[in-house]
């Protein structure tokens, strides 16, 4: 009797890692069938495919990411951010500060600068050379009438080699290198 339970619990784990297995195998193909239709620009076709792959492994952060960036582009932002938050929660942790960007950038298009800060600030918390997100949280920072912050996160984002920033400071203050930082004003 045991020799059958034995016999059992070893056959049921083969099907069950045979399954996940095959799961994780359409997962991945419905990925990449959706990478190639997004790269053609039939974007509602890689949404479908995206979103085929999110029901085979719903934790399949890559997924998301892609779908959000199509949902995106399809102008389709309340989805595109929900991706980007599923981004977050399964990602890695070094994918999440993408996710927090993405989501960043979404907030700053729709007019939620105020709702922008805390995801380019997270972002930024786990990747310290992001340079884009100090831009765009400095662009959100502006929008909210922090022209201090905006400085402070744009000279950052120069400080990292963000051409954007470099060419706006130069632009509008171009002695922007000699004025104090918050570090050094203290």
């Amino acid at each position: 009797m045991r020799r059958i339970y034995c016999y059992i619990t070893i056959i049921t784990a083969f099907f069950l890692i045979a399954g996940s297995m095959a799961l994780a195998e359409s997962a991945n193909s419905s990925f990449d069938q959706g990478f190639e239709k997004h790269l053609r620009g039939d974007l509602a076709g890689a949404v479908k495919l995206y979103s085929k792959a999110i029901e085979d492994d719903s934790a399949f952060a890559m997924a998301y990411q892609m779908r959000g960036i199509a949902q995106q582009q399809l102008k389709k932002y309340s989805q595109a951010i929900n991706d980007f938050s599923m981004v977050i929660t399964f990602g890695a942790p070094s994918f999440k500060s993408i996710g927090y960007y993405n989501r960043g950038i979404l907030k700053n298009m729709t007019g939620d600068f105020a709702g922008a800060i805390p995801d380019f600030s997270q972002a930024i918390e786990l990747d310290k050379k992001m340079a884009v997100a100090f831009f765009h949280r400095g662009i959100a920072k502006s929008k909210t009438g922090d022209m201090f912050g905006r400085m402070e996160d744009f000279r950052e984002a120069a400080r990292l080699g963000d051409i954007s920033a470099i060419a706006w400071l130069n632009t509008y203050y171009p002695g922007w290198r000699d004025l104090p930082t918050a570090a050094t004003a203290m």
